[in-house]
């Protein structure tokens, strides 16, 4: 079941009226977001912290709230497929409904205090302010957007009337329900594949991996939200060469040989300080791995490397586009049609969203202070 109420315009509430939850005959409410049903008596938040328990209601306390804004190259994310060398306007708010002890963003993610949320903006603004700054798309990033939901929908629909699209950077952690409403919001998603068993999930961040495969098949073959997949690769945790086959054959057998896969490097965090940084070449053995078994476009992060960063053809094997870290450089993609992309030795269709030409954003990073309306 879900509860909905009309919103005031323009206020940006601390409890705005949240969506996807139940009533339980012991007088707590179930929230019916995610897979843990957090169950709240009166004045409780949820393990995400952001969603909490209000006047007998589930609402979402980081409405209109942000841990900041900040125009990255949409490679980042990281996206490959989507737009390249586009810029996109980045925001995350606060909290995660993971407990991943290997967190790479777990000053915000983790973060229990409000006052990280320094900048405040409607969803109208913050398509105008993509728009004005020449963003082709707007990412929900830093922590996971599907906690903030609500917000999330309403950025990408206010997005959309002004011609901007959308990203979400995700660990796919969500229930069926609103999973369908999420992603049929979103343009683009990168889902953080975190292992490819139940112990890894269980053990480093309390959650279920079944969940999160279901999610990733719903968003190949239910939506038309272009996926990639990043799996970061964790020194004796998550690196062994058949687990990581196991995943390559899952991908390639339930989502097909054309979504994207990023292996990204690990560096010590949150934790896991104790934990070494991953070796460069368990990056390359991983990606070896996942083209031997019919993954096509498969690349390695958080190093550098432009040989394994660079897209090919998986036809002729030409170099379509070459990428240095999150710098392209060469671009031999033909279009076809008003996103799609070919091959330009050989012809093959290229899956993703492509422009005729590519971005030239670069790997600038550039923080954004959003206009606030007059009072």
């Amino acid at each position: 079941m879900t509860h909905e109420e009309d919103q005031e315009p323009g206020e940006i509430p601390d409890g705005f009226p949240g969506r996807y939850w139940h009533a339980l005959d012991d007088g707590r409410i179930q929230c019916d977001l995610c897979p843990r049903f957090c169950k709240l008596n009166e004045g409780q938040r949820g393990l995400c912290f952001v969603r909490a328990r209000q006047d007998d209601r589930i609402v979402l306390t980081t409405y209109g709230r942000s841990s900041g804004y900040c125009i990255d190259p949409i490679e980042k994310k990281p996206l490959n497929h989507f737009l390249p060398g586009t810029p996109v306007l980045s925001f995350g708010t606060a909290g995660c409904n993971l407990t991943c002890k290997f967190c790479q963003n777990w000053d915000i993610s983790k973060s229990r205090a409000f006052d990280t949320l320094a900048d405040q903006a409607m969803p109208e603004a913050i398509a105008r302010a993509a728009a004005e700054h020449g963003c082709r798309s707007v990412a929900f990033t830093y922590n996971d957007p599907v906690i903030f939901l609500e917000y999330a929908v309403d950025v990408a629909k206010a997005c959309r009337e002004v011609g901007v699209r959308t990203v979400a950077v995700t660990a796919g952690y969500i229930c069926p329900e609103p999973r369908a409403e999420f992603f049929h919001q979103m343009d683009a998603a990168n889902v953080d594949l975190k292992g490819f068993t139940e112990d890894f999930y269980q053990q480093l961040c309390t959650a279920a991996l079944s969940d999160v495969l279901d999610t990733l098949v719903y968003i190949r073959h239910e939506t038309d939200c272009w996926l990639e997949i990043t799996n970061l690769i964790i020194p004796g945790q998550n690196d062994d060469p058949a687990e990581l086959a196991a995943m390559s054959d899952w991908i390639v057998e339930n989502l097909g040989p054309d979504v994207p896969v990023h292996f990204s490097a690990f560096h010590p965090d949150w934790k896991m300080m104790d934990t070494p940084a991953t070796p460069h070449e368990t990056l390359a053995r991983a990606r070896q791995i996942a083209l031997e078994a019919g993954v096509n476009y498969v690349y390695t992060g958080n190093v550098h490397d432009k040989g394994r960063q660079s897209s090919y053809c998986p036809n002729c094997q030409a170099r379509v586009i070459g990428r240095d870290w999150y710098e392209l450089s060469e671009w031999n993609v033909a279009p076809v049609g008003n996103t799609g992309g070919a091959c330009a030795a050989c012809g093959t269709r290229l899956p993703g969203v492509f422009d005729a030409t590519p971005g030239t954003w670069g790997r600038k990073r550039q923080p954004v202070t959003l206009k606030q309306p007059s009072p």
